[in-house]
């Protein structure tokens, strides 16, 4: 992928974002698509031994954090994660860039929460 793309897709990324608060959410938020849900359990298990406790711990742990987290902003920082470890210059503003900072810590705070409640 050429940078003139990465930052096509940073900027169509950038002024898709709405802002919240950390930690905002709707009363009753199941934002999360069943196929996003499964990457999360698949890489997760992939990570953790690949075990029935595995399942069972990985699936809260994508409960606890779509709880925490709406989607649109989990796929920001996601977005966020994969553009920022490329190396050069483009990568770099948006590591440079304190929304995705925050977007990403946001993330990191829901991903420890989930891991104390379900990761024991």
């Amino acid at each position: 992928m050429s940078w003139a793309n990465v930052v096509s897709r940073c900027s169509l990324v950038l002024g898709l974002m709405t802002t919240y608060p950390a930690g905002a959410q709707d009363e009753g938020i199941n934002d999360y698509p069943t196929p996003a849900r499964a990457d999360y359990v698949f890489a997760c298990m992939a990570a953790n031994g690949g075990t029935r406790l595995a399942l069972e711990r990985c699936s809260c742990s994508i409960d606890v954090i779509a709880s925490i987290f709406p989607y649109e902003r989990y796929v920001q920082a996601e977005t966020a994660l994969s553009v920022g470890q490329r190396p050069g210059e483009g990568a770099e503003l948006f590591r440079s860039n304190p929304f995705m900072r925050d977007l990403i810590a946001d993330l990191r705070r829901a991903q420890a929460e989930a891991e104390v409640e379900c990761f024991p």
